[in-house]
């Protein structure tokens, strides 16, 4: 009987000179056996940082295939959702500034979305300490949000409605919100609209686990789960409302409408829609070398489809068609990043442990992991 209390992940890097042509696009499982692998963060040509949801820290050298642990990370709750979920990196000169988003216990048998910070050096994390510890606890286990994403000397960051859908109508709460972090200062010298907390930067959203800088634009681009159906990628602006749960383009899980179809004036539309739901988790840009055809187009990690998803921009910048490649290949599609040589970067989150070592064929792609 296979056992189902270890999830096996693989980090797989994509190899090839051309993802469309008709010859093999080589996959490579690289790194150790990981359970419940959530983040990427890339900090050299082939160095990264892998988190895992029940706690570990793993450093990954992509050209050697070796990895360490990394200690002196912040105590993680594991619970449902919850845990240590993602990671950045910020260099300045030689130092690495990590910083970690993940479940932290708040007493009372309630837990709280925070953001660590910490210095990697060598084998562990110095000088960590909590950076930001949302203000809405919660008992649930549900809808962290948790993805990360740096820009000049802030830290933006997706905060999860933890299941209290109304709350993320609520500026004074961290709750269904895209907050922003200044580094070096108090926050931001940004207006803000009448009572809002300061480090809100957008409301209205659900479980947003994508988000990403559109370096072309400078356009901070987010994803989010919706319930039956109605995920969605939104361009962020400050100051925003994003409809959550007013505005709805999916359904209850038991029938019926939440909220309405649309967005009326004072709430934001989505650039895009899933319905049916794909579980959107993870995304990036594309800009490399090794795949020129995807150029500028978005990938977008699909957990419940089991295959990354390929978003092409008009000539306004917004998505305009989709196709998706490694249809049931790689499993659960946690989060995707690009190296710098251009290849792709996937974390593989499986519910059944074991190396995967089948050929596939999608199309004209030809693929081993």
């Amino acid at each position: 009987m296979k056992s189902l209390l270890q999830t096996t992940i693989f980090v797989c890097l994509i190899l090839s000179a051309n993802l469309a042509n008709a010859g093999e696009t080589v996959i490579q499982r690289i790194g150790p056996e990981l359970n419940h692998p959530w983040g990427i963060a890339i900090f050299n040509a082939n160095k990264v940082l892998v988190t895992t949801r029940p706690g570990q820290l793993y450093q990954i050298d992509t050209s050697l295939g070796s990895s360490r642990l990394i200690t002196n990370t912040p105590n993680v709750v594991e619970h449902r959702q919850g845990g240590l979920l993602d990671v950045a990196v910020k260099k300045e000169d030689e130092t690495i500034i990590v910083f970690l988003c993940y479940t932290k216990d708040v007493g009372s048998s309630k837990t709280s979305t925070a953001i660590y910070r910490g210095i990697l050096d060598g084998d562990q994390l110095s000088k960590g300490s909590d950076i930001f510890v949302s203000n809405h606890s919660s008992s649930s286990g549900l809808h962290f949000g948790c993805r990360l994403a740096l820009k000049d000397t802030y830290l933006y960051a997706s905060i999860g409605d933890r299941g209290n859908r109304n709350s993320a109508q609520d500026p004074t709460s961290h709750s269904g919100a895209i907050i922003r972090l200044g580094l070096n200062t108090e926050g931001g010298s940004h207006s803000r609209p009448k009572n809002w907390l300061k480090e809100i930067y957008s409301i209205g959203h659900r479980n947003p686990q994508g988000l990403i800088f559109n370096k072309r634009t400078g356009d901070l681009w987010s994803h989010e789960h919706g319930p039956r159906g109605g995920d969605e990628i939104n361009i962020i602006s400050f100051g925003k409302n994003y409809g959550w749960p007013t505005v709805s383009y999916g359904k209850e899980y038991f029938g019926g409408d939440i909220g309405l179809n649309h967005s009326p004036r004072g709430y934001t539309d989505p650039v895009w829609k899933w319905t049916p739901s794909i579980a959107p988790s993870g995304m990036v840009f594309y800009s490399g070398k090794m795949f020129p055809e995807i150029n500028g187009k978005l990938l977008v990690g699909s957990l419940k489809f089991m295959r990354l998803f390929v978003v092409s921009l008009g000539q306004n910048g917004l998505p305009s068609s989709e196709e998706s490649i490694f249809k049931n290949t790689f499993g659960r599609i946690r989060d995707v990043d690009v190296l710098q040589d251009g290849s792709i970067l996937i974390l593989n989150d499986e519910t059944e442990g074991g190396a995967i070592t089948t050929w596939a064929s999608v199309g004209h792609y030809v693929k081993k992991c």
